[in-house]
């Protein structure tokens, strides 16, 4: 399983998010409170919108709390709209293709959590993905799989729908051909003007995704565990919602295949 953290609102450093907190993403890589695999160290990414309409990207295999120029790059870049991403394998290899974010176009994409026994029916899931968006597919992971599906299902038309049906033919190939857990799912994406937040599960369990408004940053942290563990005004996305975020409101919808 992974750790991820996103922002959007009035532009902050990274670092606000990446590092500086008392449980920031670092930590979270090396010790984190909600998740079965404590340490997350099999790599590390960022996608931020600044100037240009497609995010910035940077990626690298190394545990994100061993790297200095991604502790040299939160605290220089500013954003107003960003997701932050450690990694912890489920299957697929550990490789700078395979983390995440994931960028498309002005689309970025992470995800934590897993589709039981992707290897075993990785190339029936490729061939799901439309032919003008393979080119795309640089890695071997579930997740970039899923991002892929949904872009090729109208992600920027409706982002429900999109993952609805994306997420529900993972889950049946993973039923004919995988194993249980047949998804687990809380992943993070934009397209540079707004966030949301997808948390969802084929079983009791399901992946923790919380947020939270600050009025002194004008802004929201919508991540996997909470960036201050003595802060009591975090909110969690209840199971099976997309969340929205945009300006200072916040949308919880079903999401529900």
């Amino acid at each position: 399983m992974c750790r991820w953290a996103a922002y959007c609102g009035e532009p902050i450093f990274l670092d606000e998010v990446v590092s500086r907190p008392q449980h920031s993403l670092i930590n979270q890589s090396m010790n984190a409170a909600e998740c079965k695999t404590v340490t997350n160290g099999d790599g590390f990414g960022l996608a931020w919108y600044a100037h240009r309409e497609v995010p910035g990207l940077y990626r690298d295999v190394y545990p994100a709390w061993s790297d200095p120029n991604l502790s040299s790059l939160a605290a220089q870049v500013r954003s107003g709209m960003f997701l932050a991403h450690v990694r912890a394998s489920t299957g697929s290899a550990v490789a700078r293709d395979n983390c995440h974010p994931f960028v498309v176009g002005n689309w970025s994409f992470m995800h934590n959590g897993q589709v039981g026994g992707f290897e075993s029916f990785r190339k029936e899931a490729d061939m799901m993905i439309p032919d003008a968006l393979y080119r795309h597919r640089r890695g071997t992971s579930d997740s970039e799989a899923l991002f892929l599906m949904a872009l090729g299902h109208g992600l920027e038309d409706d982002p429900n729908a999109a993952f609805c049906k994306a997420v529900g033919q993972l889950t049946a190939l993973s039923k004919t051909s995988g194993s249980a857990p047949h998804i687990r799912l809380s992943a993070a994406f934009s397209d540079g003007k707004t966030l949301y937040a997808l948390r969802a599960s084929s079983d009791r369990i399901v992946p923790t995704v919380y947020y939270r408004w600050s009025d002194s940053r004008a802004g929201w942290a919508v991540v996997s565990e909470p960036l201050e563990l003595d802060e009591g005004d975090w909110h969690e996305v209840p199971p099976g919602t997309l969340a929205t975020f945009s300006g200072d409101q916040v949308d919880l919808r079903p999401f529900s295949c």
